[in-house]
């Protein structure tokens, strides 16, 4: 379980018309039924941090605030993808793969993709936000306010908190709604390490602020 969060964002932080709600690897081959990784899978469905993304999405969508999905995937001939950490090497050998195209690459229930949705897929790296064009994607929408959500807990969500900040953005990690394994990692990770770059806080939070703000046009 995360840790107590603090109380609710700033009005600011949350407005409608500089915030993007953005979806890690929320896909079918990692968090569905048939994930490769069945562990965080199960974690992520177990502690409601899936559902959560879902409310999260749902209530972007009503609130007008932009969505991004963001996708990890790899060509069937594994071309640009990298190995040059340990993490890569052993997806290769899943009995799964995120392989482009597939199911396993399409964003996973109960996550809501709505006609304006945006979804940024990436071949390489650990964020994001690194290398896929997603930065000067956010900076073309306005965004100024990052609410990251998402798997996992380990290594993706940590990576793009720390790409936002330093790419000048302010993120904001709905606790309830990220994941990891083993389960008290997550929360050490979110107490130690983001609260220490990020506004911390919870998806009901996110989504209040969100229904008592102005719907972006």
């Amino acid at each position: 379980m995360a840790p107590p969060a603090p109380a609710d964002p700033p009005a600011e932080r949350l407005d409608p018309a500089t915030t993007v709600l953005l979806t890690v690897e929320c896909q079918r081959g990692i968090v569905g039924p048939d994930s490769a990784l069945p562990e965080l899978a199960a974690a992520a469905r177990a502690s409601g941090a899936l559902a959560a993304v879902a409310r999260l999405v749902a209530g972007a969508h009503d609130a007008g605030v932009q969505v991004v999905h963001a996708i990890a995937e790899r060509r069937p001939d594994g071309r640009g993808a990298g190995r040059n950490a340990r993490l890569f090497r052993a997806a290769e050998r899943l009995p799964v793969q995120q392989l482009a195209g597939t199911r396993a690459v399409r964003v996973a229930d109960p996550v809501p993709v709505g006609d304006g949705d945006l979804v940024v897929r990436r071949l390489h790296g650990l964020s994001p936000l690194a290398g896929t064009g997603l930065d000067p994607l956010l900076r073309n929408l306005g965004c100024r306010t990052l609410v990251v959500t998402g798997v996992s807990a380990n290594v993706a969500v940590p990576n793009t908190v720390f790409d936002a900040v330093n790419l000048g953005y302010t993120a904001v990690v709905p606790a309830d709604a990220i994941a990891g394994v083993p389960a008290e990692y997550t929360a050490a990770m979110v107490r130690h390490t983001l609260a220490l770059v990020a506004t911390i806080t919870t998806a009901e939070a996110v989504l209040r602020g969100w229904r008592s703000a102005p719907r972006r046009g």
